[in-house]
């Protein structure tokens, strides 16, 4: 009789008969497997009636959960076509959408061990208030100095990876937050060698412009549902908002640093007869970097370009009048680079967040603008996913990449509804620099032509 076991990540088959899915090991005398495979091989035995011994979980303590969760229809329909989907996929809803809703009700729906991944400590945080609130248990964490785990555990991307091994056997249900993460060449073992048969990505924004999103379908399951924020901005279910980009000029220093920078950029560019029209264009000359000292050079020459015009002194200045403008409302300021983020935090007196702030530094700043302490927070890049506060109505981007992504998540956290809000998103750029470009990548629907700051 053929027995199976869980070996860091993967799994063991001793006996004669072997699965579709693994190969012999010499090393160990028995078929072997990746864990994700778990469920696939049990259904092989079972369909081709072959008796075996199955000793490959080791389950966290189940405990009674007292779920509170109401779903509103859509994701009502987002959780049913997930489960016609034999409980796995991913679900794409707007940033405010409430996709943390429907993966708790997912979990007391099933009732099993759950593993929740989630890319930054803040919202770790988040869910373990969402999982105390809805499901009426506490949850586990493993991450940032914790190690704790519990029927329903929540941890970052980088712990799940570093402890696959030894908790890949741990849980039935994995949910990814944030999923796109998971398709990164480095994540996409954590979903290789947990066993869980039941799985459910979640994100605002599926594709990624590498292209290895492609991946998620093996990794997680297909795309079981999909629905955009016009749809619910009609069904009323997120705030209304209004989006403004406005144009400022550099000084001439500015301008002159800037131009003389882009044109150690260009000339190397015109000089290889080299053509930049797409992200994979890009990221052939940034590879290039590693072999080619004057394609670096150039490199290093476009990004300190880059810098002065997303830093440039007009954007602190219209930033000045319109933190006036919007002086009863809460504000999150987003930038591109910390040295930005302190500038501001100095010059304005803001609570700072970047990947520096010590974690309880930032679990303060957070609380204390939800609770309205606070009215402003500015930051890089690390809030762009993970803050909650449905009353932040005002968003200030003074730089960021081209990333889609990046526009839909700092635009999601806005957009919870709240009586009487409407959101307002204003992108500041430096007129005649790349920040032009770059802003027309992350937001290419037809726009107005952009209000030049006087």
């Amino acid at each position: 009789m053929s027995r199976l076991q869980f070996d860091k990540g993967t799994l063991l088959l001793y006996g004669t008969v072997g699965t579709p899915y693994g190969k012999w090991d010499p090393r160990s005398g028995c078929y072997r497997t990746k864990g994700c495979h778990y469920g696939d091989v049990l259904t092989f035995f079972r369909e081709s009636k072959l008796g075996f011994v199955d000793d490959v979980l080791n389950l966290v303590a189940s405990e009674h959960l007292e779920g509170s969760v109401e779903l509103r229809a859509y994701q009502t329909e987002a959780l049913d076509r997930w489960v016609a989907a034999k409980r796995r996929g991913v679900l794409v809803l707007p940033t405010a959408a409430g996709k943390t809703f429907i993966a708790l009700r997912a979990i007391d729906l099933l009732a099993v061990p759950a593993l929740i991944v989630v890319p930054t400590l803040d919202l770790v945080d988040q869910w373990r208030r969402r999982v105390r609130e809805c499901l009426g248990v506490e949850a586990g964490v493993v991450g940032g100095g914790e190690c704790v785990l519990r029927m329903v555990t929540v941890a970052t991307y980088d712990s799940a990876f570093a402890q696959a091994a030894y908790l890949g056997n741990r849980f039935m249900l994995l949910v990814f937050d944030e999923v796109h993460h998971l398709a990164s060449p480095g994540y996409m073992q954590i979903a290789e060698m947990f066993v869980a048969p039941y799985r459910m990505g979640l994100t605002a924004t599926f594709e990624r412009s590498d292209q290895r999103h492609t991946l998620l379908p093996l990794l997680v399951g297909d795309l079981v549902y999909s629905v955009s924020v016009d749809v619910l901005l009609a069904g009323k279910h997120l705030s209304e908002y209004t989006y403004e980009k406005i144009a400022v000029d550099l000084t001439p220093s500015e301008q002159q640093n800037y131009m003389e920078h882009m044109a150690v950029f260009r000339n190397y560019v015109v000089s290889r007869h080299l053509v930049l029209k797409s992200a994979l264009d890009f990221q052939r000359f940034i590879m290039s970097t590693g072999r080619d000292p004057q394609a670096r050079a150039a490199l290093l020459a476009r990004n300190r370009a880059l810098k002065i015009a997303v830093n440039s002194e007009a954007k602190l200045e219209l930033l000045a009048q319109k933190l006036t403008v919007y002086e009863d409302e809460k504000i999150l300021i987003f930038t591109l680079y910390n040295d930005l983020v302190y500038t501001i935090s100095r010059r304005f007196l803001i609570p700072a967040v970047t990947y520096q702030t010590p974690r309880e530094e930032r679990r303060a700043i957070l609380a204390n603008f939800g609770s309205g302490k606070y009215r402003v927070i500015v930051t890089s890049q690390v809030l762009d996913e993970g803050v909650d506060v449905p009353d932040a109505s005002v968003g200030i981007m003074l730089g960021g990449t081209g990333s889609k992504r990046e526009f839909v998540q700092r635009l999601g956290r806005l957009l919870r509804k709240k009586d009487g809000k409407t959101a307002k998103l204003l992108e500041i750029i430096s007129k005649e620099t790349v920040e032009v470009n770059i802003s027309r990548r992350r937001h290419p629907k037809k726009e107005k032509p952009p209000s030049v700051a006087q």
